[in-house]
């Protein structure tokens, strides 16, 4: 008859493999600490290059900020009413052309200087309006020149009243012509 063995418990746990599984054990140790401390490298790399960059970009950063232009104030828009209108006469056609203007300025209190000399803004926008050639005005070139033109118009003469360019544009809201 056959003796039973006893069960050895170092077989049936595969401690009798020990050595390989160490080894392996080992390996997988030293790789995972080998990625961690390249990891642990390149991200302490990254913080201390981001770090010395940002404190080197922010006083270039507050040095532009200085040379710069103060920032611009928002728009301000003051409507002309009533609409300009004038009178052409071509090729023997009475013509005619309306136009809706409002100023595009940044600060109400030079606004508010220049709506005193509205009259006379009012005459030389007329008189500037009534010299044009009405087929120069048909084409969108000749409307932007014309708006330029009223633009400096503007321009000089709040200069010259106020000390100051105050409007930054005259800008066309409606142009009919007809």
């Amino acid at each position: 008859m056959a003796k039973k063995q006893a069960p050895n418990p170092a077989a049936a746990d595969g401690a009798g493999d020990k050595p390989g599984k160490g080894k392996l054990k080992l390996i997988i140790l030293i790789v995972v600490g080998l990625l961690l401390a390249v990891g642990i490298s390149i991200g302490a790399t990254l913080f201390f290059l981001g770090k010395d960059k940002g404190s080197e970009e922010k006083p270039e950063a507050e040095e532009h900020a200085e040379e710069a232009a103060p920032v611009k104030q928002p728009a301000i828009y003051e409507s002309i009413a009533p609409a300009f209108v004038v009178n052409f006469k071509q090729q023997g056609r009475q013509r005619y052309m309306q136009v809706s203007v409002a100023l595009m300025a940044r600060s109400e209190a030079d606004l508010e200087a220049l709506k005193v000399h509205m009259p006379l803004l009012r005459n030389r926008l007329v008189m500037l309006f009534s010299g044009q050639d009405f087929e120069a005005l048909m084409t969108p070139v000749g409307k932007e020149l014309l708006r330029q033109q009223a633009t400096t118009a503007v321009q000089e003469l709040a200069q010259k009243e106020t000390g100051k360019t105050v409007v930054e544009q005259v800008l066309f809201t409606n142009i009919v012509l007809q």
